[in-house]
């Protein structure tokens, strides 16, 4: 089902009635049939289907979806400005209708179907066409630049007693539907006493300040998951195998198993003292990690990387926050490679590590970033050393030289370094050794650059980047409107492909 919006004298006259401020509605009406041609519409026409008793063109809402991200509205506001925004009628083709066009279960399941299609990723994708058509943009030779930013997620973040305590009031959920029987019911059966609360630390009702009372009521809760487990096991094991109580029975054993271990002092179980790899801290939205801004400061959700080149967004990703930058680069670049060959890459530190990034390097990609830099307490660094690339040799500042091999690790001979004079400068280690990274040799050449004043300069232009990040957290935010990776990751789809419209207006008013 196409989307034909007709280009009346009414919305003639609306348009040339809009004010600076609404200039981009006034954009949006006059690219929409370049931007949805006849060859994209069919394109998303293949992925979506649409469905119900007035079925909407899939371009109609990914406009509605732009539209949305730009004004920062919920469906229902959405359905609303449809009704009430002649800016929106304008765009949408519908001007003075007494209906909007779509409900909001409409843009539930559209994006659903966005996600599960990639149809998002395809609009990102529309945009860099379309700004290629207009010219005043250099794709032959790209010079891309990757970053990214905390997206803190939406989910509420809770500690052990309130992950387990929610997660059993979710199966007991799933176990009531799946038997038909009430909740009450299921709680009293299986004696889950620390659910007849208004919250599970009410219901344990404890000194939270008494250690000892601490160990009990864990060990209360506990009895009660494994008593959860044992009704099941008797009254639902063949449900447990499926939805809806497989999914909420699998995230409590999860739970329990990451932050619960023996403990071997009493014999009972305690809370772990290191925090699990990858651990869940919400309920509502199980994706979200801890992450790191610095090493000092915090953050609970995401990560949200972008890809740019000619001041265009090519590229995104949303990642859990715990997910290390150089895991996100491989995707960047391939999807920045679609529109264009590579030559140069603007990178932090935190893109280096990407197998990715060295491929790059390898293959004659300029790489410019800076480079780390090691620190020993005042002591010999690597870069005290001279390092021999080619033949994998390293020569400390007193002249010892010594093969790094194929481990990559050259070590010292004991009685050279007993005998040194410069021996207090030096490491404290028993073992006196230097390891090649396995891009050193890209490393050395950062390092290099940085130290001269052209290669300073290059650093400086990825602040191009660094400014379009800060565009995105203007028009989506800071904090993520929905719960899970992906979805968050069509928002910001939906962000690129509005600055990337921003982009080509200008580029078509200059």
């Amino acid at each position: 089902m196409k989307w034909r919006p007709l280009r009346t004298e009414a919305e003639k006259k609306v348009a040339a009635k809009l004010r600076k401020a609404s200039g981009f509605y006034r954009f949006l009406w006059e690219v929409r049939e370049e931007l949805f041609d006849a060859k994209f519409q069919a394109e998303l026409e293949t992925s979506y289907e649409p469905r119900g008793q007035e079925p909407c063109p899939p371009a109609l809402l990914a406009m509605v979806n732009l539209l949305q991200r730009y004004d920062g509205l919920s469906d229902a506001d959405a359905v609303d400005a449809a009704e009430n925004d002649r800016r929106w009628q304008l765009v949408l083709g519908c001007l003075d209708a007494d209906h909007a066009p779509f409900g909001q279960g409409t843009l539930v399941r559209f994006r659903m179907r966005a996600v599960a299609n990639d149809l998002d990723k395809k609009l990102v994708d529309r945009t860099v066409e379309l700004a290629k058509k207009t010219g005043g943009f250099g794709w032959k030779h790209l010079r891309a630049a990757l970053d990214s930013s905390p997206l803190h997620g939406a989910g509420r973040v809770e500690d052990t007693w309130n992950l387990i305590g929610r997660a059993m009031t979710k199966v007991v959920h799933a176990v009531s539907l799946a038997l038909a029987l009430d909740e009450e019911a299921v709680i009293k059966g299986a004696g889950l006493s620390v659910l007849s609360g208004d919250s599970i630390k009410s219901a344990l009702d404890i000194d939270w300040d008494d250690d000892d009372a601490q160990t009990a009521a864990l060990e209360r809760l506990l009895r009660q998951v494994d008593a959860l487990e044992t009704w099941i096991a008797k009254r639902a094991a063949a449900a447990a195998e499926v939805p809806p109580l497989k999914e909420p029975l699998a995230m409590l054993r999860k739970l329990v198993a990451q932050d619960i271990e023996p403990d071997p002092t009493t014999g009972g179980r305690k809370i772990k003292d290191e925090v699990a790899k990858g651990r869940i801290i919400s309920i509502s939205d199980p994706e979200m990690r801890h992450g790191r801004k610095s090493k000092t400061k915090l953050f609970n959700g995401y990560k949200r990387h972008i890809a740019l080149a000619n001041d265009l967004i090519l590229a995104t990703a949303v990642v859990p926050a715990n997910i290390q930058e150089h895991e996100a680069a491989a995707t960047l670049l391939d999807r920045a490679r679609r529109h264009g060959t590579v030559e140069v890459v603007d990178i932090d530190r935190g893109y280096l590590s990407s197998d990715a990034i060295a491929t790059l390097h390898h293959d004659g990609v300029v790489i410019n970033s800076k480079p780390w830099v090691p620190t020993n307490n005042g002591l010999f660094t690597k870069l005290d050393f001279h390092l021999d690339i080619r033949r994998r040799l390293v020569t400390c500042p007193n002249g010892k030289t010594a093969h790094a091999g194929e481990s990559g690790t050259a070590i010292f001979a004991v009685d050279d370094c007993r005998r040194c004079k410069l021996k207090s400068s030096c490491t404290t280690a028993a073992n006196r050794s230097v390891t090649l990274h396995p891009n050193e040799g890209m490393l050395i050449q950062l390092r290099r650059r940085k130290a001269t004043r052209a290669g300073r300069a290059e650093l400086r232009k990825r602040v191009r980047v660094e400014h379009k990040l800060a565009r995105v957290a203007y028009v989506q935010g800071d904090t993520a409107r929905y719960a899970g990776a992906r979805k968050n990751e069509l928002d910001l789809n939906r962000t690129a492909a509005i600055l990337n419209l921003q982009e080509v207006a200008r580029s078509r008013a200059a």
